[in-house]
């Protein structure tokens, strides 16, 4: 599957613009990511871009519809593990993230969420103003963002041996990077 053929595969299934910016954010950090791994930024951003693709029309099977296609498509099974093991401990999904580049995906996924809202309330609401040390200001107060899971996030040391501060740097830099593309 090429980008163009995920980016699709998102847009026809997808009609809420918040959640193919989501998974635009999730592409550009899981590219950053891959980069600081020294591995294929192509593979790892097309996991990220496709992860969530059919949530807005099959919330409640999430991300079954998505692992059907990609099977169907004949994909790697790279791609459909790290989809299917991005919703451990969702919908009935046993399977914990196994490689980095699950883990990646399962631990970066929540933290777009925290960073655009950290975004969202400055001044300017844009992702200029974003600082590290303000994400982890915002961290502590658990009424923020309150949906995010930051235990998810926090496996980032164990899993992936980066530490907190420095995860959220890699992902808010790749955030800012794309920032246009996603209004902020």
């Amino acid at each position: 599957m090429t980008r163009d053929e995920a980016l699709a595969l998102v847009s026809g299934w997808t009609k809420n613009q918040n959640l193919i910016k989501h998974m635009l954010a999730v592409e550009a950090q899981m590219r950053a990511l891959a980069k600081h791994f020294r591995e294929d930024p192509e593979q790892w951003g097309l996991a990220g871009l496709i992860h969530d693709a059919d949530y807005d029309q099959w919330p409640e099977s999430h991300p079954q519809k998505t692992l059907d296609e990609l099977q169907k498509r004949g994909e790697p099974g790279w791609l459909t593990d790290a989809v299917r093991r991005h919703a451990w401990g969702y919908h009935g999904f046993k399977e914990e993230p196994e490689t980095k580049l699950e883990w990646s995906l399962y631990c970066c996924d929540e933290l777009s969420g925290l960073i655009i809202a950290c975004a969202l309330v400055r001044p300017d609401k844009k992702l200029a103003s974003v600082e590290v040390d303000s994400v982890l200001k915002k961290w502590k107060k658990k009424d923020f963002a309150a949906g995010v899971h930051r235990e998810q996030i926090e496996l980032c040391e164990e899993k992936l041996g980066i530490k907190l501060n420095d995860f959220i740097g890699i992902c808010l830099q790749a955030l800012q990077g794309i920032a246009g593309d996603l209004g902020l």
